[in-house]
């Protein structure tokens, strides 16, 4: 074992975001005691998946296209995509376990069944998702980490879209959604290198949403705080 690795033999990664927030309710806890194991892919996380065997992704959809959500914060755009198209299957990535109570609660409500969680690091996931699978991923309102020392921290970085390009297939589409300018700045810097070609022919193809685009609670703040949210897409090479 190296310095560099768990006990179990995992690549060591730091991670900077937060796991959890403000108490939960007893209805939050509820959800994910009863739901959230039921909805989780498995065989992700080191301690059950040394080895690093691939998901079972079409025992997990049933042959559905796979796409992929990152930091779903409180699961309305993911709840939304999967209402919208039933014959996917998405799985969403959240870390924040108070984000996960709130999307457990919406997937009840919507009774959506197109859906899986994966609680914890997105790069964990992508080590077991077959290379070449994903149709389509989403980046929405990412942690902005502002202070500049802390832009590595940030998603758009080659530590997560390298393995993002590799989990995705030739054409698939990355869709990238922030009011942050200086996030635009290293997103268009970054996701160009990993292997990803920005597609904007004009300035409409960055300003406007997509059309099945629905807004969320970070967006909606962003708005109110006047700042301006800039839409990217990107297709895998």
């Amino acid at each position: 074992m190296t310095q560099n690795q768990h006990p179990s033999g995992a690549p060591w990664r730091n991670f900077y975001g937060r796991l959890r927030g403000k108490t939960l309710r007893d209805s939050q806890e509820e959800y994910l005691r009863e739901d959230l194991d039921g909805l989780s892919p498995g065989a992700v996380g080191w301690d059950v998946n040394p080895e690093r065997k691939p998901l079972d992704i079409d025992g997990l959809f049933g042959g559905r296209p796979l796409w992929v959500e990152i930091g779903f914060g409180g699961g309305e755009h993911l709840v939304h995509m999967a209402k919208t198209y039933p014959d996917v299957g998405i799985i969403g990535c959240e870390p924040f376990i108070n984000g996960v109570a709130m999307l457990l609660g919406k997937i009840r409500e919507a009774g959506v069944t197109n859906l899986a969680v994966h609680p914890g690091d997105a790069r964990d996931l992508f080590d077991v998702i077959p290379e070449g699978t994903v149709q389509k991923a989403f980046l929405n309102y990412p942690d902005p980490w502002p202070k500049k020392r802390h832009h590595r921290r940030r998603f758009v970085t080659q530590d997560h879209l390298e393995p993002l390009h590799r989990i995705m297939a030739e054409g698939a589409e990355f869709r990238v959604a922030t009011d942050i300018e200086d996030y635009v700045r290293q997103t268009l810097q970054e996701v160009p290198k990993a292997g990803f070609e920005w597609t904007a022919q004009s300035p409409e193809d960055w300003r406007e949403p997509w059309s099945d685009w629905v807004s969320t609670r970070y967006e909606q703040k962003a708005l109110r705080e006047g700042r301006t949210p800039h839409y990217l897409t990107f297709i895998r090479r």
